[in-house]
């Protein structure tokens, strides 16, 4: 490994950073995305727990929309959350890479390692978060839970007109496929260099440290901690909530 890939100290405090500013247009018209409810509580609630529920994270900053962060922060003080975090709201970009760099400078310096989380995944297990967190301390600059696909995913080539069938091009190895989740950890210096040098191509935060030639490793991720996109994802959702609740008194 390169030295910046071993450049986070062991035992340096972790922040994540949530990218709340998004409008979440494909479920429909109303309230942001984030702010939707599950079981009566916001989205972004929800997650911003789950983040907190690690015994790792020190600090979760909330990047909100841009005219919305008092909003956002009068959210976080109306609803329970854990005394031993530290919670920070900050006003967001136009874009998400924008808003996760906006989340990057507010972090105060003795944070070196540093969690991207969608806020649209508001149930992630608590395992999982440590999973991420505990790569990055063994010395991985960047790490993304994943998923085996359970589908045959095929690639395909654009229709000659919209709304015309596909032609299928080829059939990718579906062993060496993996449906990546959030969040994904970084070392910070290692973040903070990709968000200053990479512009295009932006799928996530960890394929912009793939372009500045850094190793990204994979760890388990979990099938609960899926992105709430489609109104069916918010009936998903309120099933694993009720779940929770029988089985673990949530």
């Amino acid at each position: 490994m390169s030295d910046e890939s071993r450049s986070t100290p062991a035992q340096t405090s972790v922040a994540a950073v949530i990218p709340a500013a998004g409008r979440g247009v494909r479920l429909g018209p109303g309230a942001p995305k984030a702010l939707r409810a599950l079981s009566g509580t916001p989205m972004l609630i929800h997650a911003v727990r789950a983040l907190a529920a690690s015994r790792h994270v020190a600090l979760v900053v909330v990047v909100a929309p841009p005219d919305g962060a008092a909003e956002v922060k009068s959210l976080l003080d109306a609803h329970a959350l854990p005394d031993r975090t530290d919670f920070l709201v900050v006003p967001g970009g136009e874009s998400r890479q924008e808003s996760v760099r906006l989340g990057l400078e507010a972090l105060p310096p003795q944070y070196g390692i540093v969690l991207v989380h969608d806020a649209a995944r508001p149930l992630v297990p608590v395992d999982t978060v440590d999973a991420v967190v505990e790569a990055v301390r063994d010395g991985a600059p960047a790490v993304v839970p994943a998923l085996p696909l359970a589908d045959t995913v095929k690639e395909v080539a654009p229709a000659a007109e919209a709304g015309e069938p596909e032609p299928v091009v080829a059939t990718p190895e579906r062993s060496r496929l993996r449906a990546v989740q959030t969040p994904q950890g970084f070392g910070r210096a290692t973040l903070v260099r990709a968000h200053e040098s990479v512009t295009e191509n932006v799928t996530d935060d960890a394929s912009m440290v793939e372009q500045l030639g850094l190793p990204v490793v994979a760890v388990p991720g979990h099938e609960e901690a899926f992105k709430v996109t489609r109104p069916l994802d918010l009936v998903l959702a309120e099933a694993v909530l009720a779940r929770r609740r029988l089985n673990d008194g949530f």
